[in-house]
Order: C-alpha cells, then sequence, then structure tokens
C-alpha cells in the first residue's frame, strides 16, 4: 500500500465520522490513526487519543471496573472465593463468561466456575450491607472448608452508600483464619475496566504478595503473569516453559492458586502475557524484590519461536540449547498446519477490536496463515500500546481507539471485511450483516490459541469462520445511508 491508499483510509474515516456534531466529530478524530511508514521508522509518533472517558451518548464497547477487578484479575484464581458484592445483576452477568479454565474439583478445591453474591436488595441498600456480608464469608468458610480465601468486589451500590467492606475484611479474616482481600472495584471508578486491573493489582499486592515462602527455589523459576487460561491457553504456554526446561511457579492467575501468589516473588524472571492487566505486579516485583519481566507473545508460530528466543536467551546455554530443540520438533507440525489453511485464507481482510492486548498480540497469528489485518484497535488500552502496535501494522492500516457500535460497523463494510475479531456484545450484529466473526475475548467456545498447540486451534477456528457455507444462506440486510 502506498500514500494513495493512506489518504483514502483517512478520507474514509472523515466521511464516517461526518454524521456526529462538530464538536463530537474533532473529540473522535483525535481516537484514530492510519499508519504511515514514518510512524513505524521513528517509533515514537502517536497521537491517538486513549484511556480517557467514552463520550456520552456513543454506543461504547468498554467494561467497568468491577469487569477488570472479578472478571479478568481475581475471578481466575481457584481457590479462593470471589463474592459479587452488590446487585445480583454483575454477578449473574460476569458468571463464567471468561470460560477460565481450572483444574481440581468444584465446589471443592476449585470455586471458578462458581457465581457468589450479597444479592442487594433495597433494605441493604438503605440500611448498608456489612453485617450480610459478615454473615455471607462465614457460611463460605462453612460450606466450603477447603477454599483458601475470600475476596470481596464491591460493585457501584457499595461505594456509594459507604460501605466499609475493609474492617469486614479485616474481622472476618481474623475470626475465620484465612485471607480476606477487599477490592474497591466499583464499576464507576476510572474510564473503563483498566483500572479495575489496577485496583485489583495493588490488592494482591497489600494484602498477598510475599505472605509466603517457597520450600525450595531454583535458577529455572519463572512465573506467567496475564494468562488467564482461557480455553487452556496457559496450560499450552507451560508445556513449552517446561519443555525448555524452566520451573512455573505461579500461573497469575489462570489456574491458578493463593499459595502462588503469594510465593511469587521467588521467580527469577516474571513472564508477562497481558501486560495491559497485570504490568503493575511486575513493576511491584521488580522495585520490591529486583525481579525482571519480558513480555512475549504466543500467539501463531513465527512469534511464538521469537518469544521462546527471547525467554531462552534470558538464561543459560542449557535453556538455549533446549528452546532450539523445541521449535526443532514443533516445526514440521506447524508447516503441515500453515500448508493446509494458508491456501485458504490467503489475503482474507480480518478487522479486530480487543480488550488492551489482542489486537497487536494476534496480528502475527493471522498473517502466518496469510491473513491481513487492515483495521484493528482497542477498548482500553493506554498510549504505550498503541506505540507497542505500530510496529506490526502495514500501511495503511486504521488504529482506533475505543470505537462506536456505528463506527465499527461503517468501517467493516467499506472496508468489505472477510472477518471480525471482538467480543460477545458485537457477535450477533455482524452475523446478521452477514460478515463472519470470531469472539476473540474468549474463544467462542474454542480454545487455546497460545503455543504451538493452540495455533492448531486457531488456524482451524479462522478457517471454519470464513469458509463455513452457512455464509451462501446468509442473505445479510441492505446498506442503508445514516443520516444525521
Amino acid at each position: 500500500m502506498g500514500t494513495t491508499d493512506v489518504m483514502q483510509m483517512k478520507q474514509l474515516v472523515e466521511e464516517i465520522l461526518e454524521i456526529f456534531p462538530e464538536k463530537a466529530k474533532k473529540e473522535r478524530k483525535r481516537h484514530y490513526e492510519v499508519m504511515e511508514e514514518d510512524y513505524k521508522q521513528t517509533n515514537c509518533k502517536c497521537a491517538i487519543k486513549s484511556n480517557v472517558k467514552s463520550r456520552p451518548g456513543v454506543m461504547t464497547i468498554r467494561g467497568c471496573a468491577y469487569a477488570g477487578s472479578k472478571g479478568v484479575v481475581w475471578g481466575p484464581i481457584k481457590d479462593m472465593v470471589h463474592i459479587s458484592h452488590g446487585p445480583i445483576g454483575c454477578g449473574q452477568y460476569s458468571w463464567g463468561t471468561r470460560r477460565n479454565y481450572a483444574s481440581g474439583m468444584l465446589g471443592i478445591n476449585n470455586f471458578t466456575a462458581m457465581q457468589v453474591t450479597s444479592d442487594f436488595q433495597e433494605t441493604d441498600i438503605v440500611f448498608g450491607g456489612d453485617k450480610k456480608l459478615e454473615v455471607i464469608c462465614r457460611e463460605i468458610k462453612e460450606m466450603f472448608p477447603l477454599a483458601k480465601g475470600i475476596t470481596i468486589q464491591s460493585e457501584c451500590p457499595v461505594g456509594l452508600i459507604g460501605d466499609d467492606i475493609e474492617a469486614v475484611a479485616k474481622k472476618m479474616s481474623k475470626e475465620l483464619g484465612i485471607p480476606i482481600v477487599p477490592v474497591r472495584c466499583e464499576g464507576f471508578r476510572g474510564v473503563s475496566q483498566s483500572l479495575g486491573h489496577h485496583i485489583a493489582n495493588d490488592a494482591i499486592r497489600d494484602f498477598l504478595m510475599g505472605r509466603a515462602e517457597l520450600k525450595e527455589c531454583g535458577p529455572y523459576d519463572v512465573n506467567v503473569i496475564g494468562d488467564y487460561n482461557i480455553g487452556g491457553d496457559a496450560w499450552a504456554s507451560r508445556i513449552l516453559l517446561e519443555e525448555m526446561g524452566l520451573r512455573v511457579i505461579g500461573q497469575w492467575s489462570g489456574d491458578g492458586t493463593l499459595q502462588e501468589i503469594m510465593t511469587a516473588h521467588k521467580a527469577k524472571l516474571n513472564l508477562i502475557h497481558c501486560f495491559r492487566s497485570m504490568n503493575y505486579m511486575c513493576e511491584v516485583m521488580e522495585n520490591q524484590y529486583g525481579i525482571p519481566s519480558m513480555e512475549y507473545n504466543f500467539f501463531g508460530p513465527t512469534k511464538t519461536v521469537e518469544s521462546l528466543r527471547k525467554i531462552a536467551a534470558f538464561f543459560d546455554e542449557t535453556i538455549q540449547e533446549n528452546c532450539e530443540k523445541v521449535i526443532a520438533r514443533y516445526k514440521d507440525e506447524m508447516d503441515a498446519v500453515i500448508a493446509k489453511y494458508r491456501p485458504r485464507l490467503d489475503g482474507k481482510k480480518v478487522m479486530l477490536l480487543i480488550g488492551g492486548l489482542r489486537a497487536r498480540h494476534t496480528i502475527g497469528a493471522y498473517e502466518d496463515l496469510g491473513m491481513e489485518i487492515v483495521a484493528t484497535g482497542y477498548e482500553f488500552a493506554h498510549k504505550d500500546d498503541y506505540l507497542k502496535t505500530i510496529p506490526e501494522l502495514k500501511q495503511a492500516t486504521i488504529l482506533m481507539d475505543d470505537p462506536g457500535a456505528y463506527e465499527l460497523e461503517e468501517i467493516a463494510q467499506r472496508l468489505d471485511i472477510d472477518l471480525m475479531g471482538a467480543g460477545v456484545k458485537e457477535k450477533y450484529v455482524y452475523h446478521k450483516m452477514g460478515i463472519p466473526f470470531r469472539q476473540m475475548h474468549s474463544w467462542d467456545y474454542s480454545g487455546p490459541y497460545h503455543g504451538f498447540d493452540g495455533f492448531k486451534v486457531f488456524a482451524r477456528d479462522m478457517d471454519m469462520a470464513v469458509n463455513s457455507p452457512v455464509w451462501n444462506l446468509v442473505k445479510a440486510r441492505q446498506k442503508k445511508e445514516v443520516t444525521a
């Protein structure tokens, strides 16, 4: 793509935003960039506006701070019971939607697929829910004696009425003899779920970090940070790390345990996958314990190989030699997957809108299959996420921040995309538009997508979505021009 294509994409964005009032149009325009070659060369030019409040009236796709804390960071920790403290809706909506796989027996030593809520009623709003919360903590301890701890995930009304969850947590922790962590993640805090990640990280730092010791420490001990084991992702990643000779002493937080969190400070290296949701903890561990961190990407064979070599380079020659053996062991299998699916997917145009990481991390996996990313964006990314994304993009690719439903649909239609990757809220809209769709937050009931094993599933799923004969039977609704 050349200069003409860049100008055309910029004009396309202008036309789509034309429907907005002048003030809104000016504000939304700052959330778009069209990639040019000099952006990559300078690696610092990024004027895109991010991590600010969504514009009222624009149908944002973002989540809230509660979603970032309970749904992302805390929820996958399997041997703790997480209380959704407030009305039933938030707990019900966040129940099991992330597909965080975990070993163990449900209700005995694994509570990830359970939903516990204080079910606020009007009387609780008027008189407070502290007493009710105490009763719930006692009931949890009685019903689930093997639960190692409890978190209190506060919803909006709890913050508005001023319930003292910290006092309740302190009292009940002493009475029950287990850690009880209060998390002030009311949904109204911040501009998106991103602040919820930060709040959750801070709670881990304040209540759990460094509270236990490992019996034995080794030179190859690592933590896997920011992998939530969606569809088994963390398991697929862990296989590769252990085949290299590394020992994973903590998984944060997919299939993770309270003990792993409390002993994580004994690792030699933190490997961070979802930078946006867990970089705060890596900074804490580096500052307090001197543990370095390294971002890695296990989507697609190209990025997986790059990351494995990068990780191995941190350690000695033994690990580096093992790394090359692992890469060689999987090479033929990956070549066969690409040979099978690339001819069917080559040149297909993809548009992405995903949380705060995968809009850049999955690009390499699509490109391994010959697919082209024509537009990508984030729901809640910060500027550093966009700076990391720019080198991954080709010229004239549209980069966007927090686009509304109207903007997304218009871009999809005008670019004539072959596949949309976003969240479950968008899925059925694109089905009605006749556009193949993959749910890229929790893999559309599939997975894993990480590592070499995950790429086989990823390639199959993309082919199944794009080339399914069902699209020949779907009559897309006729496009109608939107007028002011």
